[in-house]
């Protein structure tokens, strides 16, 4: 499909994704009217629940009239700890229930966060939604095209109001640094590199609470939902970034952030192939998700006349030096989403140009920082900033039933490039996508 009318399909669907939750607006104010408050519920109570989402709700609540009610989690241990934890934040007492179905049945639930492990998202989602709730859904959205696919088709049936945790979307600096691409004063991006490094043994490791959680004390068959059953493993339940089917580790966590701008940037809705390559080669604890990956996302060009460009992709758990870049590169600078800077770095210089009878082509020097919002590249601390504008954002829309920033579609299509990636870690090869069939394509096949 052409470059151009795979951009107008998107946002074609986009549109109708937004004309669905104006049409939505009408129902939900026979409900909930503008200065009712909005109860919501959470579902999934670990660590990026409360060290984030609670937070940036709790930041938020007091001005939009929102506020807890209830905590869902198949472990008792965590559910109980969670309400504990949101009744001395909020002062109000919180319920706790043992599953979804419990939260779902409660007449007092408008809204619910969700937060639980990566490959549940999606269906939780939709859970949500289809079980008449607004939500605010960490990334990844999926990274399995059956379950994105379920997750967008329930929002869009709906119209229900779904906003997904790349909080990069609700984010000044980058909020400014989207807007100047699409003016075209920067230029056709040519070039993208981006680095996720750490030096961290133990990220995504929970030592200290797997020898807690006992299969007893929580719901082993409903927390692998649509997963191959296999017997109870409290790692693979606590430290399910480590394990496929659970999630793919690095791309699920750190990739969707930064594959999401360019998506965002460029108006394409994935990337035309991927390759990876990488492995465990330090950290062999017992996962099976990768510490150290590289892969290249190929956005065109289709055919002679249209432009195109990569995206470098590395990421390691083995040493923290490079930390969290995204550099854009046009013909004439760079934009340094780190640095929050336009710089005409690597720009054509006079002399080069004058080589082919061109003129020079550099950008003029200038911030993309905007106030006190923003701040490091790095969205995975908890707690700041980008996650408080993105759950007001989602609050606002609750309200107005507008489009939230990151919408289903943002998810959707961080989801393509996300299950690509999947597929050329598990294969090797390299891997495209059929805007047709909307599947993943390895080899001219379909992969599952």
């Amino acid at each position: 499909m052409p470059q151009d009318q795979t951009r107008r399909n998107f946002l074609k669907t986009s549109a109708l994704t937004a004309a669905a939750a104006s049409f939505n607006a009408r129902s939900y104010a026979a409900i909930l009217g503008a200065n009712d408050r909005v109860k919501v519920g959470v579902i999934g109570c670990g660590d990026r629940m409360k060290g984030a989402l609670i937070p940036a709700f709790q930041e938020n609540c007091k001005d939009m009239n929102f506020e807890f009610v209830a905590v869902s989690d198949i472990w008792s241990r965590r559910r109980e700890e969670g309400a504990a934890f949101i009744q001395k934040l909020s002062g109000n007492t919180i319920a706790s229930v043992r599953n979804n179905d419990e939260l779902y049945a409660r007449k007092d639930i408008d809204a619910v966060l969700i937060a639980t492990a990566d490959f549940q998202h999606a269906r939780h989602g939709a859970e949500a939604v289809n079980a008449g709730r607004d939500a605010y859904v960490e990334k990844p959205t999926a990274h399995t095209m059956e379950d994105a696919r379920l997750f967008r088709a329930a929002v869009h049936k709906t119209g229900k109001i779904v906003q997904v945790g790349t909080q990069r979307r609700s984010t000044p600096s980058y909020q400014k640094a989207a807007d100047y691409i699409k003016s075209g004063k920067f230029g056709d991006i040519v070039m993208v590199e981006m680095t996720w490094n750490v030096n961290q043994p133990g990220r995504w490791r929970r030592p200290k609470d797997v020898p807690l959680l006992k299969e007893q004390d929580t719901d082993w068959k409903r927390y692998l939902m649509n997963r191959p059953y296999e017997p109870f493993d409290a790692r693979k339940y606590l430290e399910f970034r480590l394990f496929w089917p659970y999630s793919s580790g690095i791309p699920d966590q750190w990739l969707v952030h930064q594959i999401d701008t360019v998506h965002w940037f460029t108006g394409l809705p994935h990337p035309r192939s991927v390759v990876a390559n990488g492995g465990i080669y330090l950290w062999k604890d017992g996962r099976k998700n990768w510490d150290t990956m590289t892969a290249v996302f190929d956005y065109g060009p289709l055919d002679d006349l249209t432009k195109g460009f990569q995206v470098q992709y590395s990421s390691r758990f083995t040493n923290s030096a490079g930390g969290v870049k995204e550099l854009y590169y046009s013909n004439a600078g760079m934009i340094d989403m780190d640095k929050q800077t336009i710089s005409p770095a690597g720009g054509l210089t006079a002399k080069s140009a004058a080589e082919m009878n061109l003129q020079a082509n550099l950008l003029p020097e200038s911030s993309l920082a905007v106030g006190k919002v923003d701040m490091a590249t790095d969205a995975n601390t908890g707690g700041d900033p980008q996650t408080s504008a993105n759950m007001r954002n989602w609050m606002e829309c609750v309200r107005s039933r507008k489009t939230p920033n990151a919408s289903i579609e943002a998810g959707y299509s961080h989801s393509i490039a996300l299950c690509m990636n999947v597929a050329a870690i598990q294969t090797g090869q390299k891997v495209t996508f059929d805007d047709k069939t909307q599947q993943v394509m390895v080899g001219g096949k379909v992969y599952a």
